[in-house]
């Protein structure tokens, strides 16, 4: 294993009931930022529940923070912040909701253009924030990293700042999603934690482990809750299982990739893809690119996972990788280029990027321009 440090300092607070649990977290001194989506909270009574539990604080609201935050809208929040002398964030929402809350609890004590903090990639300047999640995918309730998209320029990039304090679980939240959401987040969880695991064999048992029990689950339980989606235990599975899939636990001392996300962040700059199906799209060619180098993990992860333990190696780690991309298929998503009208522009011009930013990811740093080139040219 490698050398590590290791700190998650959230409270995850988790079960039916529990945003009742709001007005421990919060100091009734603090002055509140509340952040939002796009409204589907008021139809769904989350917000109800939130104000109910806040009664006597004082707080501000902020609608709007968009799929794929962008710093346009964060500007406003910040600006607006500022203004209130807030001194406590509380995001509401999905992934995207808590991603630019991030950002606005660092840009809040930041002087200059909080693109700035994007570009260099991280801030440890921020104010406290809790969270009161509702869409499981991308584990932002319990890590400090954040994706932020600038739409001027169709860029996205990674930022990396603080902790929540606190993240409220709910599981019945997600019972109003629709089908789609939840395969995207689905695929997402599934990458996030093939993104620390499908690297080298030999490096840790209790994270390959870890990881594959997470996948093992997410497999057993996409297909039940396609036919209940409102089943509470499925859906506690899911939601605790995107958390632990990207809040550092199954990725100590391990190498890790990120290749993927990288390319698939690029996809959804360029044509606004949701995370999750850029991921679905992705990833099946990354492993058939790659194949050489991940061949010894394929043949594990397609043992452990999948069940695949006869025939000769190299159709064996062929089959795990047609087991998965039959998985995201089996979510409804699709796992070609070609299915969502992406075509040689886009290829072009993410290879372009790589290679201006002298990229080189993935756990030996090899995945250059040209390989992401080729991996896309494999996804179509």
């Amino acid at each position: 294993m490698n050398n590590f440090i290791f700190q998650n300092p959230t409270r995850l607070i988790f079960g039916k009931g529990m945003i009742a649990q709001l007005p421990n977290e919060i100091p009734a001194e603090k002055n509140i930022m509340i952040t939002f989506g796009g409204g589907s909270v008021k139809k769904n009574g989350i917000y109800d529940q939130v104000m109910e539990a806040l009664k006597g604080y004082k707080t501000t609201e902020f609608w709007g923070i968009e799929p794929n935050p962008s710093i346009e809208t964060l500007r406003k929040a910040i600006e607006l912040g500022k203004e209130k002398k807030i001194d406590f964030l509380l995001a509401v929402g999905g992934g995207s909701v808590l991603d630019g809350t991030k950002l606005i609890s660092a840009g809040l004590l930041y002087d200059g253009d909080a693109w700035d903090l994007v570009k260099k990639g991280s801030s440890t300047e921020t104010i406290p924030m809790g969270t009161v999640l509702t869409i499981p995918a991308t584990g932002s309730e319990m890590n400090n990293g954040a994706v932020i998209s600038r739409h001027e320029t169709s860029e996205k990039y990674p930022f990396y700042s603080c902790y929540p304090v606190f993240s409220i679980l709910d599981p019945t939240v997600t019972f109003s999603l629709p089908p789609y959401q939840i395969a995207c987040g689905m695929a997402d969880t599934f990458v996030h934690v093939m993104e620390q695991y499908m690297t080298k064999t030999n490096q840790s048992r209790v994270m390959d482990r870890w990881a594959e029990g997470i996948l093992m689950m997410l497999t057993t339980i996409a297909p039940l809750i396609k036919e209940n989606p409102q089943d509470y235990d499925l859906m506690s599975q899911f939601m605790l299982g995107a958390t632990m899939g990207l809040n550092g636990f199954i990725g100590m001392g391990v190498p890790q990739d990120w290749a993927t996300h990288m390319i698939g962040h690029e996809l959804t700059a360029l044509k606004g893809i949701t995370h999750g199906a850029s991921l679905a799209i992705v990833y099946p060619g990354m492993l058939r690119t790659l194949f050489e180098k991940k061949h010894d993990k394929l043949l594990q992860y397609g043992e452990r996972v999948w069940g695949i333990s006869t025939g000769l190696p190299d159709s064996r780690a062929h089959m795990a990788i047609d087991k998965t991309e039959e998985f995201f298929r089996s979510l409804g998503l699709a796992t070609h280029l070609s299915e969502a009208g992406i075509g040689d522009d886009v290829i072009d011009e993410i290879e372009r990027r790589f290679n201006e930013r002298h990229a080189a990811y993935g756990e030996d740093g090899d995945v250059t321009g040209a390989v992401a080139r080729q991996i896309l040219l494999n996804c179509k």
